[in-house]
């Protein structure tokens, strides 16, 4: 799965952000290391939502021109 992020260079290195969880944002000294640490920002995201919303009835639904 893709997920668009935002980079910014801050004065302790980069801040990275995903515009489509809010929330869910990183740091790192390198842009590397920021775009590393967001992955396990947006897995521990899901995680949280998957937790929040296990008794919850839900559906899928599938976009495909994106």
């Amino acid at each position: 799965m893709r997920y668009k992020v935002n980079l910014k260079k801050t004065e302790e290195g980069f801040s990275v952000w995903v515009p489509g969880l809010p929330g869910c944002w990183s740091q790192g000294k390198t842009e590397t290391e920021a775009l590393e640490n967001i992955k396990d920002a947006i897995q521990a995201y899901l995680e949280t939502v998957d937790e929040l919303t296990k008794d919850k009835e839900s559906r899928y639904v599938e976009i495909t021109n994106v």
